[in-house]
């Protein structure tokens, strides 16, 4: 399904004004306000194991300010900001989030800004709400509360993502309430902001039926995550139970191999279309262990998949185990760089 003339015409000139080239897209039929958020996504990549991680610097990523002038300079429009809040909030009422900590989080958002990207702050890595969501939906949604007031007079460049890949025991039945109640919290100081929500099953296409989101709340983009096949992507990975004896997979870009791709990432813009909801690719991206050539292959499959759905997309992530940039050189991985950005 192609989108109108006009709707086309914007999709490309939002992505020109953010410094990206502009990709054909076949997704939302209709120009909206969300809509224009949404493309002015654009192509992004995810500022990971660093503020998500128990501290920063444990996972061996300190975020610096030429990062963000490397990204933009690159040609991406967007950084998504993974940020474990629940580490830094008191652990009983008020639940006060740790000054210094968001502080932090003010830096990069000011970062940014200042380099003209747009920014995507999150909820990542909250494992007691994944294990038991009744006990600590209070918790979310104060943390919520305090973010949203802390950045109700930023632009509409930065934007907020609720929760990163629910799973466990937050099943649909739990994130479908839990989500209302944290899109209250938001809405009483940002009423408009862009705000994105994705379903269970850590963000899986699959689990996209069973997302309900509120049908007079049109400021929101939907979220998913695609690491598919996950022997290949995550081939090595030590988090992941005995991926370092699975045998080395290469990706070579067969026509079945292409096919796969483009049948999964079509599933979630049908479903975009089908509830008019602008889609945005949070996750994707393939371990280190793989070969540089393969991940390359399946990383390009993805973007250009994603960018002729009319996807917006935020490669994982930027200079660790996934990482398109090599920091102890300091420079592009060419061959990924070539693959998301198409050059």
């Amino acid at each position: 399904m192609k989108l109108p003339l006009a709707a086309a015409a914007l999709f490309s000139a939002v992505q020109l004004w953010a410094g990206v080239a502009p990709a054909p897209a076949e997704a939302t039929p209709t120009t909206t306000p969300i809509t224009t958020a949404n493309a002015r996504l654009g192509r992004g990549i995810n500022l990971g194991n660093a503020l998500e991680a128990p501290a920063e610097g444990a996972w061996g990523v300190v975020l610096k300010a030429e990062y963000f002038q490397t990204i933009r300079q690159a040609g991406f429009a967007s950084v998504r900001l993974p940020v474990r809040w629940s580490a830094h909030a008191g652990k009983e009422p008020p639940y006060t989030l740790e000054p210094g900590f968001a502080a932090r989080v003010d830096w990069a958002i000011d970062q940014a800004l200042a380099n003209r990207l747009n920014i995507i702050v999150n909820v990542h890595h909250f494992e007691e709400m994944d294990a038991e969501p009744a006990a600590h939906l209070e918790r979310l949604t104060a943390i919520w509360s305090q973010i949203a007031e802390r950045y109700r007079n930023r632009p509409a460049s930065v934007y907020f993502e609720l929760y990163n890949e629910p799973h466990n025991q937050l099943t649909a039945e739990h994130w479908n309430a839990a989500l209302t109640k944290l899109l209250h919290a938001v809405r009483a100081t940002n009423p408009t902001r862009p705000v994105i929500v994705g379903p269970v099953s850590w963000n899986a296409i699959r689990a996209l039926d069973a997302l309900h989101l509120p049908a007079s709340d049109r400021n929101l983009i939907v979220t998913v995550h695609y690491y598919d096949p996950f022997r290949f992507t995550h081939q090595g990975a030590s988090w992941v139970k005995d991926a370092d004896t699975w045998p080395s997979l290469a990706w070579t870009g067969s026509e079945a191999e292409k096919a796969a791709v483009r049948t999964d990432l079509e599933k979630a813009a049908r479903w975009g279309r089908d509830h008019d909801r602008p889609l945005f690719l949070g996750e994707f991206g393939a371990f280190s262990r793989a070969d540089i050539q393969s991940r390359a292959n399946w990383t390009r499959q993805v973007a250009q998949e994603a960018n002729r759905l009319g996807f917006s997309w935020a490669y994982w992530e930027f200079c660790s185990g996934f990482g398109a940039y090599d920091p102890a050189a300091e420079r592009w991985r060419e061959p990924l760089k070539g693959a998301l950005l198409g050059n």
